[in-house]
C-alpha cells in the first residue's frame, strides 16, 4: 500500500466505451506501471505554477490508479483544500503514442495527471482535438486527453486516523497492491456527492436496455453469455421432457428460466422454451453447429420476434460480438505471380537513353560475296552489296493514375491505406511493363502501351526473334511409328515435341550468354511429369529440365496463359499457286537472354511518383509514370515457341 499520498483516482478503467465509440482495453498502459508523472491543473503547462505535485501511477486489474501528493507551494495547498473540501472532484490524464485497433486503444504512454473541474468531465470520453498556438485546429488520435468521469478518494491523515486505518486494515486484510478504498468520515460532502453518483448512476442503468449493457461486455464476454444462453436453452428441454425433479438438480431447476420469456404479454409471438429446443437441433443441423445461425433461421420462418422486457432491439445479431480480423491491418493482397516480373526488369539492359537505334550489316548470305579466286589475265570483278538494317525507337509515357477521399483516408486506422495504394499502383506498373516486354499488353486504343515503342519480344519481327511451331501430332505419329505408345504417356510425347522444337531453333540463335525460357506453369508441369508406362518419371527435378533445354533457368509468367496471336500463312491451292490464310498462334514460352534487350530512360524519365489535393473535391491524387522506350537491339536473339490453335471448322 502506497503510504502518505493525499488523494487518488483512476487514471484509467479497463474496457471503458467512450462517448467517441472507442474502447481503452486492459493494460493498454501497464507500461506506466510505477511511473511519476506531474500533477498539474487542468492540464496548463503553459506555467511552473501549474504543476501541482506528482502522481504515482499503478497498473491494476481493473485499470491505471493514480496516488498524487501536492507539493508544498501556495498552488499545491490551494489545490489540496478544494480536494478536501469537494470543490473539485474529478481528474483527467494527457496520453500520447496511442494505438488503436478496431476502435480500441490497445497501448499509450501516460506524459501527466490534471486536476479538472466538473464541468468540463461529462462522462466518459478522449479528447483527440488538438488547438495551436495560431489557433488552427487538427485531428491527432495518437495523443489525446482521457476523461474517466471518476470521482476523487480521499486518503486518511495520519494524525487523525493513524490508528483506525491500521485497525481497518487488520480487520479487511488489505495488502499491497489491493485497490484503494474511499475515506469514511473523513469529509461528509464527499460521501454524500458520491451517494448522489451513485443515485445518478443507478437511474441510467435501470433506463438502459439489455442490449445496451451487452455492448458494454468484452468479446470474451459476449461469448460466454451466448454459451450460457445455448446452455439454458438445452436445460430447459430436458425440464420439459421430465416429469419429476429430484433433489439432486432442485437448485439447477429454479435457475432454468428463458432469458427472453413475456410473462404478462402473449407469448406466441416470442420464443419459447419449444422454441428454444427446435434453435438447438437446427443449430446442430444448421452452419456447421452455429446457434446465431439457426436463431436467424428460426425467427424469420416462424414469423417471431426476440424479445424482453429490457429488451429494446429485435436484430438477433447485434447481440453477437463483431468480426474480428484474422490478420490486422492492410488487406492481404491476392494477385498473379510477381516473380517473373522482378526478374524481367532486373535483367533487361538498363540504358540512360530514350531513343534507340540500331544497325546491323546483314551478311548472313555471303554467296554473292564470296572471295574469289584470280586467274593471270582476267580481270578481277567486285563483291555484292551488303544490307544495312537499320531501326529506332522512340520513347513513350507510361502511368497509372488512383485517387482517394480524404475521408476514407483519415477514418482508416488501423494501417497507412497512402502507402498501401502507392505499393499497389508500383507493383501494377511493374507488372505492366514486364508484361510489355515480354508479349504485349493486348490492348487496342487509347489505353495500349504502343507497341512499336516499347516492342514485345514475342510479337517483334523475324528477324530479332525466332517463331517456330511445336508440333505435336508430328511428334506423336515420329514416337509411336517405333512403338513408343508401348512405353511413354502422352505427357512425354509433347514434352519431346517442346524440347526438339526449342534445340532445333536454337541452330538460328545469335543471343549473347546463356538465355532463360520463360513459359506458364502448366507448361513446366506438363514436361516435368512425363513419364514411361511403368510410372517413372523422365525428369526427376527442375535442374535436369533445364539441361533438357538448354536454358540458364525456367521462369514462369502466369500471365502467358492462353495468349494468341493472328499470323498470315501462304498455303498452295489446288492448280498450283498460294493463298494466304489466316492462322491464330498460342504462345507456349520465349527462349532470350534479357540482356540482349534495351530499356532506355533519359533522365527524369524514370519512374517517378506525383501526388496533388484537389480541393474542390477533397481528394488525394496519386500518379505514378515513367518515360521510356525498350526494343531487342540483338538480331535473332530470342525464340517463341507457339501451338498452331487454328480452328479447322
Amino acid at each position: 500500500m502506497i503510504d502518505g499520498y493525499d488523494f487518488g483516482g483512476w487514471a484509467t478503467r479497463n474496457n471503458m466505451r467512450c462517448s467517441d465509440g472507442r474502447t481503452i482495453l486492459k493494460d493498454a498502459f501497464k507500461e506506466n506501471d510505477g511511473k511519476k508523472v506531474p500533477l498539474v491543473w487542468n492540464h496548463n503547462h503553459t506555467t511552473p505554477g501549474a504543476v501541482l505535485g506528482h502522481a504515482l501511477l499503478k497498473n491494476m486489474e481493473d485499470g491505471v490508479y493514480a496516488y498524487c501528493f501536492f507539493n508544498n507551494t501556495q498552488s499545491g495547498r490551494e489545490a489540496k483544500e478544494a480536494v478536501k473540501h469537494g470543490d473539485i472532484v474529478a481528474l483527467s490524464i494527457y496520453a500520447n503514442q496511442l494505438r488503436e485497433q478496431a476502435k480500441s486503444v490497445i497501448h499509450g504512454m501516460i506524459r501527466e495527471v490534471s486536476l479538472v473541474l466538473a464541468g468540463a468531465n461529462p462522462g466518459a470520453f478522449i479528447d483527440s482535438v488538438i488547438v495551436h498556438s495560431d489557433g488552427s485546429v487538427e485531428t491527432d488520435y495518437t495523443q489525446g486527453t482521457i476523461y474517466t468521469g471518476m470521482v476523487l478518494e480521499l486518503a486518511h491523515s495520519e494524525e487523525e486516523n493513524g490508528e483506525e486505518e491500521k485497525a481497518g486494515e487488520a480487520e479487511n486484510g488489505t495488502e499491497e497492491g489491493a485497490e484503494p478504498a474511499a475515506s469514511e468520515g473523513e469529509i461528509e460532502h464527499a460521501d454524500d456527492e458520491k451517494k448522489a453518483d451513485d443515485e445518478k448512476s443507478k437511474d441510467d442503468e435501470e433506463g438502459e436496455t439489455l442490449g445496451d449493457i451487452f455492448e458494454t461486455l468484452t468479446d470474451k464476454q459476449q461469448i460466454v453469455v451466448m454459451g450460457m444462453l445455448e446452455e439454458a436453452i438445452r436445460q430447459n428441454a430436458k425440464e420439459e421432457k421430465s416429469e419429476t425433479n429430484s433433489d439432486e438438480n432442485e437448485e439447477e431447476t429454479e435457475m432454468k428460466h428463458n432469458l427472453f420469456d413475456k410473462e404478462t404479454e402473449n407469448t406466441d409471438a416470442y420464443l419459447s422454451h419449444a422454441d428454444g429446443v427446435k434453435i438447438v437441433e437446427l443449430a446442430k443441423s444448421y452452419g456447421g453447429g452455429s446457434l446465431k445461425a439457426a436463431m436467424d433461421v428460426y425467427i424469420a420462418d416462424n414469423k417471431k420476434e426476440l424479445a424482453h422486457s429490457d429488451l429494446g432491439f429485435n436484430n438477433i445479431s447485434t447481440l453477437f460480438p463483431d468480426y474480428k480480423d484474422v490478420k490486422p491491418g492492410a488487406p492481404e493482397m491476392l494477385t498473379t505471380d510477381q516473380g517473373w516480373v522482378g526478374k524481367v526488369l532486373a535483367k533487361v539492359h538498363k540504358s540512360p537513353i530514350s531513343r534507340i537505334r540500331t544497325r546491323q550489316a546483314d551478311v548472313r548470305d555471303i554467296s554473292g560475296r564470296r572471295a574469289k579466286g584470280y586467274k593471270k589475265g582476267t580481270q578481277k570483278t567486285d563483291a555484292g552489296n551488303v544490307d544495312l538494317l537499320e531501326r529506332t525507337t522512340e520513347p513513350t509515357t507510361v502511368f497509372i493514375r488512383s485517387k482517394m477521399d480524404r475521408d476514407d483516408i483519415v477514418d482508416i486506422v488501423d494501417f497507412d491505406v497512402v502507402a498501401y495504394m502507392y505499393g499497389l499502383d508500383r507493383m501494377n506498373l511493374n507488372e505492366e511493363l514486364a508484361r510489355q516486354i515480354m508479349i504485349g499488353d493486348g490492348r487496342t486504343g487509347d489505353n495500349a502501351i504502343d507497341k512499336t515503342k516499347i516492342r514485345p519480344i514475342w510479337l517483334d519481327d523475324e528477324l530479332y526473334t525466332i517463331h517456330r511451331d511445336v508440333d505435336i501430332a508430328a511428334m506423336r505419329t515420329s514416337l509411336q511409328g517405333t512403338n513408343t505408345s508401348a512405353y511413354f504417356g502422352e505427357n512425354y510425347i509433347y514434352a519431346e515435341a517442346i524440347i526438339e522444337t526449342l534445340l532445333y531453333a536454337r541452330e538460328k540463335y545469335k543471343g549473347s550468354g546463356n538465355p532463360d525460357f520463360y513459359c506458364t506453369p502448366h507448361l513446366v508441369n506438363v514436361m516435368l511429369l512425363a513419364r514411361d508406362m511403368n510410372g517413372r518419371r523422365i525428369y526427376d527435378n527442375v535442374n535436369e529440365l533445364k539441361a533438357a533445354l538448354n536454358v540458364n533457368e525456367i521462369i514462369t509468367a502466369e500471365q502467358f496463359a492462353g495468349q494468341t496471336r493472328t499470323t498470315v500463312v501462304a498455303e498452295p491451292v489446288a492448280g498450283g499457286g498460294t493463298q494466304n490464310v489466316e492462322h491464330t498462334k498460342e504462345l507456349l514460352g520465349i527462349m532470350v537472354n534479357l540482356a540482349d534487350y534495351s530499356l532506355g530512360a533519359t533522365k527524369g524519365g524514370e519512374i517517378t511518383h506525383f501526388t496533388d489535393f484537389d480541393l474542390n473535391f477533397n481528394q488525394q491524387i496519386s500518379l505514378l509514370e515513367t518515360r521510356c522506350s525498350g526494343a531487342n537491339t540483338r538480331p535473332l536473339s530470342a525464340i517463341a515457341l507457339e501451338l498452331d490453335v487454328t480452328d479447322d471448322d
